[in-house]
């Protein structure tokens, strides 16, 4: 198992005293919820539930923080909460406490007491694998892709139906060359998953590889579109080997192109792999948005 708890600063965990609990919970809670434990060594059920608590308000990422007051030192303190027995857990928010509990609780009831009061003040948790999912994600946008591809891994083994960690492990495979393996991850996910529309477009770009790979040089295919203009397969390979290279833009032109001079050539087969390429981009995408256009000009003209 590999943990993904971030490793938040230590002030989102303090030991509060009667000289510090108006600066650390009355005030701090203005600006974010705080959450009191009122402990003492001598409690058994505290050293359980103070680590799981503990944890939970980690997990929280920020959006809460925790006040540990020990009820033997700070006597003032606990006798102005009228807290009775411990372990006793309040939440502050705006100043004045709105939540909490008295004795042990079950871990899921101590995750959905702070999920609450983080939902309550306006905020989002957001928990570890959910920031991993980001941070693979920038890996991939910043190209380093080994990284994201290790990352994303790492979060289908604590959850092994995570969609966006199966579209990302196949995009950065393919983002590699790694066709053969981006198309084995894609046929290994899991069934109740892999009707998700998110896999149409890993679908289209390891459809567009594989055909990119059978295309045949792009300087041949240039110089063949370049001597014989109404070659329509040579256009079409080298609008296959262009998007393979990386030169989508390019790619579309050519289709377009073939779409121009025969839009019925091979079925139509220019408009269909206009939209496999579409459907392999983002739909805000500049190229999407131009191409669209452009083609539509073309049907409608």
């Amino acid at each position: 198992m590999l943990g993904f708890e971030q490793n938040m600063d230590v002030s989102v965990i303090k030991d509060v005293s009667e000289a510090t609990f108006m600066q650390d919970v009355i005030e701090a809670s203005r600006e974010k919820p705080v959450i009191v434990d009122f402990w003492a060594p001598w409690c058994g059920p505290c050293k359980t539930l103070g680590p799981q608590l503990e944890e939970a308000v980690k997990a929280a990422n920020g959006a809460v923080t925790m006040a540990k007051v020990n009820v033997d030192e700070n006597q003032t303190i606990a006798g102005q909460m009228q807290v009775q027995s411990i372990p006793t857990v309040f939440a502050f928010a705006n100043g004045q406490p709105v939540d909490g509990f008295q004795g042990a609780v079950s871990g899921s009831e101590i995750k959905a007491f702070v999920d609450r009061v983080v939902a309550a003040n306006g905020g989002e948790v957001e928990n570890g694998l959910d920031s991993a999912i980001k941070s693979a994600e920038q890996m991939f946008i910043e190209g380093d892709f080994e990284a994201a591809i290790e990352t994303f891994s790492a979060i289908l083994e604590e959850d092994s139906d995570n969609l966006k960690s199966y579209v990302g492990l196949i995009k950065s495979h393919l983002a590699l060359d790694d066709l053969d393996q981006a198309e084995a991850i894609l046929n290994g996910v899991p069934i109740e998953i892999s009707q998700n529309p998110e896999f149409e477009s890993v679908h289209a770009q390891i459809e567009l590889a594989k055909q990119a790979r059978e295309a045949g040089p792009i300087n041949d295919l240039v110089l063949l579109v370049e001597q014989k203009p109404d070659d329509h397969d040579a256009r079409f390979k080298l609008a296959q080997a262009l998007h393979g290279a990386g030169q989508i833009e390019e790619a579309v032109d050519q289709l377009l192109e073939l779409f121009k001079r025969d839009r019925e050539w091979n079925d139509g087969a220019a408009k269909s792999q206009l939209f496999k390429i579409f459907e392999a981009l983002e739909p805000n995408n500049a190229i999407v948005l131009s191409g669209r256009r452009k083609l539509s000009s073309m049907i409608f003209a």
